[in-house]
C-alpha cells in the first residue's frame, strides 16, 4: 500500500479518513483502528460481532473516545428482526411493522426513545435507522417487517415519531433506504434492484416518508443501491448526482449527512468495485461511506482513503466536494458531543406515555399491542405444562442478510419458560410433515412460520399439519399476508424476542 505523498495527517488525507465509517472484528478496538482514529477517522460502525453485553459495549466506546472524544459510533440497530445490541438473544423491542400495525405514533416515539436511551448509555450515538421504506411489494426479500407498512402516510408518521424519539435521546437517526427500497424483489446485498415506476408514483409513495423525516429534522439519510430509471437510468441512487444532489439536497432541501448503505454490497462492489464506487458516491453527493459489514480490516480503510486522495489529485473528485463531505461529518460529531456533554435530552420529542419510563418493558407492551389473534372454528383451550406442554415446530427460511443468522427467533424458549416441558424442532424445505408429527407425538403442535406467503414449502407443510392435526396453532412471525388458519392463528408482525414472548403468553393462556 503506497502512502499518500504528503503524509498521513495532511488535510486531504484527514478528509478522506473522515468520510469513512468502517467496521472491525472483535469486542475491543484493534490497534490499527485506534491509530486511524488518531489520524482523522471520524466514525466507526458496530455490528453484532462487536457486542457481548452493555458493559462491554460501554467499555469499547469509551476506549474509542479516549483516542478522540468526538468520534461517531454508529450501529445498525433497528430493533425487531435487525438487532446488534441484543444479537445473541433477540431484541427487547418489536420492529417497524409491529409498530405500524398498532399505529400509535406516541408508542413508536416512546419505543425509539427508550432504544436511543439504551444506545446512548453504551456510548453509541449514531443509529442507521429507521427504515422509511414503504413496503409496497409484499414479496420484497429484504425489507418486509423492517418497514412500518405499505401505506405511505402511515410510514411517514411513524418514521417521524421514530426520528423524534431517537434524536431526543441524543442519538442521530438515519432514515433509509433513500429514495425507497420497498418496491423491490431483489436484495441489494446480492444484486442491483430496479424500480420501474414513474415520477408521479415515486413522489406519491416512496418519497412521502423521507419528505416527512426531513421536515421533522432527521440528521442523516442513508442512500440505497437501487436503480430508478425515472430518476437516473444509468447509476444506482448511491452513485447518482441526480438523486443525491438534485433530488435529496436541492428538491427536498435536506441539509444533513448523507451516508451510503454498505459499499461492499454486491450492487456496488460487483459492478463498480469498492474503490471506484466510493469515489463516485462522494462525487454524487454522499458525505459518509458505510463499509465494514463484510470488509472489516485496515487494508480496506487504507484502500478507500488512498482512492479518494488519488481521485482528488487526478481531478476525478473535486477537492471542495470531499472537504464539504468531511465538514458535514464533523458538524454531526459536534452535535453528538454536545448531547453527551448535556446528558440525554428530554424535549418535546421525548414525551412518553404512562408506563414507558426508562426501565419499563415498553418493548413488550408494544409487542403485545401488535398481536393479531384469529380464533379457529372451535374454542381454543390453552396448553398446559409438563406432558401436556406443546411441541413447537419452527419452519425456518434462509435468513435475510440484513437480519443475519446469529440472532435466535421463534417462541420455543419463551413458551418453555411459561410451560416447562415444551419441546422444539426446526424444519426446512426438505423436511416432511411426518417428521413433525413423529416428533410431536400426542402434544399439541405450534407451527411457527415466517413470511409463509413467500414460501410454498411452508404453506404445504401447514396444509399437511392441519389436515392431520386440526388443533395446530399457527404463529406467523413475518409479513402477515396468508389467510389465517389453525385452531388459533397469531400474527406477531415480526420475529423479535418480545414478539415471541407476547405470542407465547396467548398460547399459554396468560
Amino acid at each position: 500500500m503506497t502512502a499518500p505523498a504528503r503524509g498521513a495527517t495532511d488535510t486531504l488525507t484527514r478528509d478522506a479518513l473522515t468520510v469513512l465509517q468502517p467496521g472491525f472484528v472483535g469486542t475491543t478496538p484493534p490497534d490499527w483502528l485506534l491509530r486511524r482514529v488518531g489520524e482523522g477517522l471520524a466514525a466507526v460502525g458496530l455490528f453484532g460481532r462487536n457486542i457481548t453485553s452493555p458493559e462491554q459495549l460501554a467499555a469499547l466506546t469509551a476506549r474509542l473516545r479516549a483516542e478522540r472524544d468526538d468520534v461517531l459510533v454508529a450501529i445498525d440497530e433497528e430493533g425487531g428482526d435487525v438487532t446488534r445490541l441484543e444479537v445473541g438473544e433477540g431484541s427487547s423491542f418489536p420492529g417497524n411493522l409491529a409498530l405500524g400495525t398498532v399505529d400509535d405514533p406516541a408508542l413508536t416515539r416512546a419505543v425509539a426513545h427508550e432504544l436511543g436511551r439504551r444506545l446512548a448509555a453504551c456510548g453509541v450515538d449514531f443509529n442507521w435507522a429507521p427504515s422509511a421504506d414503504v413496503n409496497s411489494d409484499p414479496d420484497n426479500p429484504v425489507i418486509g417487517v423492517r418497514s412500518f407498512g405499505a401505506d405511505p402516510e402511515l410510514a411517514a408518521r411513524h418514521t417521524v415519531a421514530y426520528v423524534e424519539g431517537l434524536q431526543a435521546a441524543g442519538v442521530v437517526a438515519c432514515v433509509k433506504h433513500f429514495p425507497g427500497h420497498g418496491d423491490t424483489n431483489v436484495d441489494s446485498h446480492l444484486a442491483t434492484p430496479r424500480i420501474d415506476v414513474d415520477l408521479d408514483t415515486l413522489h406519491a409513495r416512496e418519497l412521502v416518508p423521507f419528505r416527512a423525516a426531513i421536515a421533522a429534522g432527521s440528521l442523516s439519510v442513508m442512500s440505497a443501491h437501487i436503480l430508478l430509471p425515472a430518476l437516473d437510468p444509468d447509476r444506482p441512487a448511491t452513485l447518482s448526482p441526480r438523486i443525491l444532489t438534485g433530488l435529496l439536497r436541492r428538491e427536498l432541501g435536506f441539509d444533513g449527512l448523507i451516508v451510503t448503505d454498505g459499499m461492499e454490497m454486491e450492487a456496488i462492489s460487483g459492478t463498480y468495485g469498492i474503490e471506484r464506487g466510493s469515489v463516485l458516491a462522494i462525487a454524487a453527493g454522499a458525505d459518509a461511506l458505510c463499509v465494514g459489514g463484510g470488509l472489516a480490516d485496515e487494508e480496506t480503510v487504507l484502500r478507500l482513503r488512498d482512492a479518494l486522495v488519488a481521485a482528488v489529485r487526478s481531478g476525478d473528485l473535486p477537492e471542495e466536494r470531499l472537504a464539504d463531505a468531511a465538514a458535514r461529518v464533523r458538524e454531526l460529531a459536534s452535535w453528538t458531543r454536545a448531547h453527551r456533554a448535556r446528558g440525554a435530552q428530554t424535549g418535546p420529542g421525548a414525551a412518553v406515555q404512562e408506563g414507558t419510563a426508562p426501565g419499563t418493558d415498553i418493548g413488550l407492551v408494544a409487542a403485545r399491542r401488535a398481536l393479531r389473534v384469529t380464533p379457529g372454528e372451535k374454542p381454543y383451550e390453552p396448553a398446559g405444562p409438563g406432558a401436556g406442554a406443546p411441541y413447537v415446530a419452527s419452519f425456518a427460511p434462509v435468513a435475510n442478510i440484513a437480519v443475519g443468522d446469529e440472532t435466535p427467533w421463534g417462541l420455543g424458549a419463551e413458551l418453555e419458560r411459561l410451560l416447562p416441558g415444551t419441546l422444539t424442532g426446526t424444519y426446512g424445505p426438505e423436511s416432511a410433515v411426518q417428521d413433525v408429527l413423529r416428533a410431536a407425538g400426542e402434544r399439541r403442535i405450534v407451527a411457527v412460520v415466517r413470511d409463509a406467503h413467500r414460501h410454498a414449502w411452508m404453506r404445504e407443510a401447514l396444509d399437511g399439519l392441519l389436515a392431520a392435526r386440526p388443533d395446530t396453532v399457527v404463529v406467523e412471525m413475518g409479513l402477515n399476508q396468508a389467510p389465517p388458519r389453525g385452531a388459533l392463528h397469531i400474527a406477531t408482525h415480526g420475529a423479535a424476542r418480545v414478539c415471541g414472548t407476547a405470542a407465547a403468553e396467548v398460547i399459554a393462556g396468560r
